[in-house]
């Protein structure tokens, strides 16, 4: 039987990373809730309550006290109405927000893909709709980033 030393040096030196446990439950979960929101604002506040509950992230969003319903009322956009049928030309935000967070913690030259890349992919993704729901919760992106030990840079690449 190999060893764990002598197994590791046959995957390839610029393997991608793979994913924690944690950030796989948030992916899984995320591809479950998306396709019932009718907006990305909806889609951010199901990527925030998905969050929260789960790895470094989840631990840091609930030390700031973000709960599961907001302070502050966020527009609703008819989320209560059945989702739309998907468009054919609609993007893949699931698939940006994977793709980014495997961009992310390769960049920090990590081995695995953890909840704080998937939160720096969101924000990439998604931008000011996923600020404006983390502030209807109480916090805000830089906060949090900054809990996680994390520099805005890393969410503009540089």
């Amino acid at each position: 039987m190999a060893s764990a030393a002598s197994r590791s040096r046959h995957l390839p030196m610029n393997a991608p990373p793979t994913l924690s446990t944690d950030a796989a439950i948030v992916l899984g979960m995320a591809s479950t809730a998306m396709p019932f929101a009718r907006s990305a604002e909806a889609q951010a506040e199901r990527w925030l309550r998905i969050l929260r509950l789960h790895g470094d992230v989840g631990d840091v969003l609930q030390a700031l006290g973000v709960g599961e319903a907001p302070l502050e009322v966020v527009s609703r956009d008819g989320d209560d109405k059945p989702p739309d049928r998907p468009r054919p030309d609609a993007p893949d935000l699931l698939a940006a927000v994977t793709e980014s967070a495997v961009g992310v913690a390769g960049k920090r030259g990590a081995e695995q893909i953890g909840t704080g890349d998937v939160f720096v992919a969101v924000i990439q993704v998604y931008g000011a709709d996923f600020d404006r729901v983390l502030r209807a919760h109480g916090s805000d992106c830089n906060e949090v980033l900054e809990r996680l030990g994390l520099e805005m840079s890393v969410v503009f690449g540089g």
